[in-house]
């Protein structure tokens, strides 16, 4: 006797064979304007958040310092102010990317025209004494 026969019978089950799929590949969501701007203002406010939070730390650590006169709570005072400069950095990071984001949708904005000339040598000279006023 066979041991998935076996197990059905200790299990009183019955087992139907299961087709086999392939597996696909996941498609990735698709972003609509109105994700990118709940996932910015998000992002915003909780860069904004951490760097109130941060600020606080920053006074905090700067007054233990000042009443502890510690090397060690200087040194975590300005690691803090640090990472305060980081998060301001990444808030800023963040519009940058938002703009680069709404100028990429809009594509390219520059116009270039050129202008060419068809004639000879001395008909583009004339030209330009013409366009000169007949100065040398």
């Amino acid at each position: 006797m066979k041991l998935e026969e076996n197990m059905e019978d200790i299990l009183n089950i019955s087992v139907e064979p299961v087709e086999e799929s392939k597996p696909t590949k996941p498609k990735p969501p698709e972003i609509d304007k109105d994700d990118r701007e709940k996932d910015y203002e998000y992002t915003r406010g909780e860069l904004y958040s951490l760097i109130d939070k941060g600020q606080e730390a920053v006074n905090g650590a700067l007054e233990v310092a000042q009443e502890s006169g510690h090397p060690r709570a200087y040194e975590v005072a300005v690691a803090a102010m640090k990472h305060v400069a980081d998060m301001t950095e990444k808030l800023q990071d963040l519009h940058k990317k938002m703009k680069d984001l709404d100028e990429e949708k809009k594509g390219p904005t520059k116009v270039t025209n050129n202008a060419m000339f068809v004639g000879s040598t001395a008909e583009l000279q004339k030209m330009l004494k013409q366009m000169g006023g007949g100065k040398r």
